[in-house]
């Protein structure tokens, strides 16, 4: 066997895996795939309350600055997560049909097209106030955070790297190594940054040099083990190819999903600007809220991804209605989920918000009325109907319609969000009560929207499923 050929083959645990993938038993390979990954997603989640945490140890002006710019911060990210998550998809297609030569082809190219982005994001270090300005970031928020801001660029260049990486693991069922990398990560992160501000008293800044010591770990792991195999599911410059079919199919699902997480956190930057009418704390409870109901989400999340990579393999190994039986059984995964973490996460909310109203300053009674308010409008939107429209996105990106999923999300921020949070606050005296009213409602007709879509792309499937019998 020559050696390009060798290079195209897959080990034997992957082999076993598209086998189990396409004929296995159904709740086992959800089971098996998502699991580790929603337990991924939840642990990232507790990291970001916990990273909140330390960062309002320092002041609540400090953890509005970092919700605020971390919106900014996640859209330049999402260049490339979008590219990720639809180019990914792509690779778990070719791989569900068998097509192992594009498998390594599509890795290596996509490998390659995140150097060139890489270097596109460490151009604007040098002009980051310009960039905070032209975002309408208030000028305290520029004062406290531009240096954090130019740190957490590096954490992007090297989150490209490594979110392709989680990616293209998860294409090939490696969830328990996602978890077990990713807990080291979560572990660092958090050890460094304990060290920073309660052992050094240091400010937000070195937040984000905790980010990117502990990313520069995974992204280290992320090179050894796609530079050091010889199988499909490893980089080979001699497979970078430029080509139509390779690259086309690629960017073609990824740019609706790169300009839907770019629209999306746009979105919430402009929600946060508006939501500083009811004062800076209000964007920190908002952004506090979002990662308490992110506990919840996250789970969504990590189900999403992985249901979204079964289905794109059994779509792609021919198995159509087997791929539609699977989205069943994650739909009622996700509501399952969301009704059990609403009831937890209401009843412990107290003791929650209790932990972020505490800094340097005292404890801040007010801080956590808001933090409370905020969120109990937000998880009911939050919880099951985020669960809903995550088994639709793991659906729709499945069979490709990653363009209506672009069209959900458009519809929660910009008509669903931001148009109703200006009439709240040009015709009602809400208040910050206002700012938990618009998530709730923009999150539930999110849900309500993408069911419509679902169901009208599930028709479409089952049509054609028809015509070919």
């Amino acid at each position: 066997m020559s050696e390009d050929k060798k290079e195209t083959q897959l080990n034997e645990k992957d082999r076993k895996f598209r086998e189990f993938a396409l004929h296995g038993n159904q709740w086992k390979l959800i089971f098996t795939v998502c699991i580790p990954l929603a337990a991924f997603q939840l642990f990232q989640s507790m990291f970001n309350i916990l990273d909140t945490m330390m960062a309002s140890h320092v002041s609540s002006i400090a953890v509005s600055a970092v919700a605020y710019l971390s919106q900014i911060q996640s859209m330049i990210a999402a260049v490339g997560t979008g590219l990720a998550a639809g180019s990914t998809l792509k690779i778990s297609e070719a791989y569900g049909a068998g097509d192992y030569e594009m498998v390594k082809k599509r890795l290596s190219t996509l490998v390659t097209i995140c150097v060139f982005l890489s270097v596109g994001v460490l151009v604007m270090i040098p002009f980051t106030p310009m960039i905070l300005k032209g975002m309408g970031t208030p000028q305290e928020f520029i004062s406290i955070g531009t240096t954090y801001f130019s740190i957490t660029l590096l954490s992007t260049v090297l989150g490209f790297f490594n979110n392709v990486y989680i990616a293209i693991e998860r294409s090939r069922g490696n969830s328990k190594r996602i978890l077990r990398l990713n807990m080291i990560v979560i572990t660092m992160k958090l050890s460094i940054t304990a060290f920073f501000v309660y052992g050094l008293s240091s400010g937000v800044t070195m937040i984000a040099a905790a980010s990117v010591i502990s990313q520069s770990f995974l992204f280290l792991c992320a090179i050894r083990n796609l530079f050091a195999g010889k199988d499909a599911f490893s980089f080979s410059a001699a497979f970078i190819a430029f080509r139509k079919n390779v690259v086309l199919p690629m960017l073609t699902l990824s740019f609706p999903v790169i300009v839907e997480k770019i629209a999306f956190a746009f979105g919430k930057t402009i929600v946060n600007s508006m939501s500083k009418n009811y004062g800076a704390t209000t964007v920190g409870a908002l952004g506090i809220s979002n990662n308490i109901n992110g506990l919840c989400t996250s789970l969504h999340t990590g189900i999403q991804d992985g249901g979204s990579a079964i289905i794109s393999q059994q779509r792609g190994g021919g198995e159509i209605k087997r791929a539609i039986e699977t989205f069943w059984k994650i739909f009622i995964f996700c509501i399952g989920v969301g009704v059990v973490m609403f009831l937890l996460l209401n009843t412990f909310i107290n003791q929650i918000s209790w932990i972020f109203a505490n800094s340097n300053a005292g404890f801040d009674t007010e801080f956590q009325k808001t933090i409370i308010k905020v969120f109990q409008y937000e998880s009911w939107g939050g919880c099951v109907p985020l669960g809903i429209n995550a088994a639709i996105m793991a659906l729709l990106f499945g069979f490709g319609e990653t363009k209506w999923s672009l069209f959900c999300n458009f519809c929660r921020v910009f008509v669903y969000r931001i148009p109703i949070l200006w009439a709240l606050q040009h015709y009602t005296t809400l208040g910050s009560d206002a700012v938990g009213i618009v998530m709730a409602v923009s999150n539930t007709m999110t849900a309500v929207t993408a069911f419509i879509v679902g169901m009208c792309v599930l028709h479409n499937i089952k049509k054609g499923l028809k015509t070919e019998e």
